[in-house]
């Protein structure tokens, strides 16, 4: 078991667990906002644009830990697997971009978009490290 925990890792946890309760606090917000609601205009934008910014705030957690991080083989585990992500991500929202212009799938994507995959992606790093590295880092 990896037990190294630096003042990094504790931040780069506490920002994660701060974003990700504001996630789903603002998401339950605007979902019942918007299913029992009678919004419009503006506000209906702001409130549907909001739960995405702690997303956002998620990716800056991400790349803060690669620049507050003082071990190099985790800053470079952490970079592998955000690599991963990136070219998993986009490699996925490709292809079904393509099914999509040519109508073998469905328009919309049922929820699962970029931020999704590029989840699943930094997961799947993790996972590649641990496997050709023997150590997975600390963003999965």
């Amino acid at each position: 078991m990896f037990a190294y925990k630096s003042p990094a890792i504790r931040r780069y946890t506490i920002r994660l667990a701060i974003l990700m309760s504001l996630y789903l606090v603002i998401l339950f917000i605007a979902v019942r906002t918007f299913r029992h609601g009678d919004i419009a205009g503006l506000p209906a934008y702001a409130l549907a644009i909001a739960p995405a910014l702690p997303i956002i705030g998620v990716f800056w957690a991400v790349m803060r830990l690669l620049v507050e991080e003082p071990d190099e083989f985790l800053r470079m585990l952490q970079v592998r697997q955000c690599l991963f992500a990136t070219g998993f991500c986009l490699t996925v929202m490709t292809v079904w971009e393509f099914l999509q212009n040519f109508e073998l799938a469905a328009p919309g994507n049922g929820g699962f978009g970029a931020a999704f995959f590029w989840f699943v992606g930094l997961g799947l790093g993790a996972a590649y490290n641990r496997i050709t590295l023997g150590a997975a880092g600390v963003c999965a």
